[in-house]
């Protein structure tokens, strides 16, 4: 099949197949799997211009609502936590759309910039397996909270604090209190990175919750997965609004809709298994 936009000639199939299994291995980490997805549209299908960010996007917007909608059945999405990642990481990705189809339209800057992100993502994940290896506290608390926090067995979060200042929820027998302002911040340089990225930001911000600010992942993954969805439609609505522009036009900064939807099809099915 041949997608006009980006010129891509595949099997729709294969692009279902490939969608499906991305998802299906990190939507229960509160990841959308677009971090994965676009070095296979780069390297695998070689859509290499500035439309493949905003395609990407396409995909979280379709494939992430599957994964928000078991959170919010099984009540695990922290709302205060997950409105300040979205507020914080909407103006980064306005940025980061404006610097994708500028400083990082040429192909090289940009796949330095990818392989960047995915040397940390790697790295954080040897990080963890070397941890679990090992027996550390770090490593080993993580793994353990997800698996005693099992879809439906353990308690609802609730909302106890909410301030300019801080906000705080309960979980279990714990209350947890943090800042707004590092947590905006925090945000804020994610969703530059996701806006370049084209990335929801969920895959990078969701380990700094847990480790940084000690936040179980039971209920660190809700919020991630439902800032990762707002942003995402942010994200394809500012691309499509500077693709009308003389600077996106220039730049082939238009996404191509019907392989997102394809995509985004195969991520919506791996996030309901």
């Amino acid at each position: 099949m041949h997608f006009p936009v980006s010129g891509v000639e595949a099997n729709p199939l294969f692009l279902l197949l490939a969608a499906f299994v991305i998802s299906l291995l990190t939507v229960p980490a509160g990841v959308s799997g677009a971090f994965l997805l676009l070095p296979f549209q780069v390297s695998v299908l070689g859509f290499t211009s500035p439309a493949v960010s905003p395609t990407n996007l396409i995909y979280n917007v379709v494939a992430t609502p599957g994964g928000v909608y078991r959170y919010l059945r099984e009540r695990r999405v922290v709302w205060v936590l997950a409105l300040l990642v979205a507020l914080g990481a909407l103006p980064g990705v306005f940025i980061g759309a404006v610097l994708r189809i500028t400083y990082f339209s040429d192909p090289g800057r940009f796949k330095a910039f990818v392989g960047l992100v995915l040397l940390y993502l790697g790295a954080r994940l040897l990080y963890e397996t070397l941890g679990r290896v090992l027996g550390e506290k770090t490593g080993r608390s993580l793994r353990e909270t997800a698996a005693s926090r099992r879809p439906g067995v353990g308690e609802e979060v609730r909302t106890v604090e909410v301030s300019w200042r801080r906000i705080g929820y309960g979980f279990g027998d714990e209350d947890y209190s943090l800042g707004t302002v590092p947590v905006f911040l925090l945000s804020l340089v994610v969703g530059g990175i996701g806006g370049i990225y084209s990335i929801g930001g969920g895959s990078i911000i969701a380990p700094f919750l847990v480790v940084v600010f000690g936040l179980p992942v039971y209920t660190v993954a809700g919020a991630a997965l439902v800032g990762t969805f707002v942003t995402s439609v942010a994200g394809v609505a500012f691309f499509q609004l500077l693709a009308e522009t003389g600077l996106g036009s220039q730049s082939m900064v238009a996404p191509d809709w019907l392989l997102g939807l394809v995509l985004g099809v195969g991520g919506l099915a791996g996030s309901y298994v």
